[in-house]
């Protein structure tokens, strides 16, 4: 018998991000393709694994990897403003993508504080 497992949403919207990236990099003027747009592709891929690999860590070093998910995601947006004003993503692009990773940085922000609000909690103890 074969399950599924869902993949986490936070997941599922970095990808979307990042396809939307990939076809996004092809217009990439040619002479920051590698360098600035090169950055940002890192960027991206880095965010995926550090997201990905979250998901397999025992509980407690997960705020760890959590924590460097955030810090990319933060450089990922600044390599992204970057781009769009020296005008190699177009206004919508970098909106779409804007939307997109701030709603991730959300889900990042939540998933980390859940996880460290459960380890400051003590354990119940039942008195009877």
């Amino acid at each position: 018998m074969s399950t599924l497992l869902k993949t986490p949403t936070v997941l599922t919207r970095v990808k979307e991000s990042y396809a939307l990236w990939f076809k996004t990099f092809a217009d990439f003027p040619k002479i920051y393709r590698y360098n600035l747009g090169g950055k940002i592709e890192e960027c991206f891929l880095i965010l995926l694994d550090n997201i990905f690999s979250s998901l397999y860590l025992p509980k407690n070093k997960k705020a760890e990897k959590l924590a460097l998910a955030i810090i990319k995601l933060d450089s990922l947006k600044f390599f992204l403003q970057l781009a769009w004003e020296n005008k190699c993503l177009s206004n919508q692009k970098y909106s779409e993508l804007s939307e997109k990773l701030n709603e991730v940085g959300k889900m990042l922000g939540g998933w980390k504080r859940g996880l460290e609000n459960r380890a400051n909690t003590p354990p119940y103890i039942d008195k009877n």
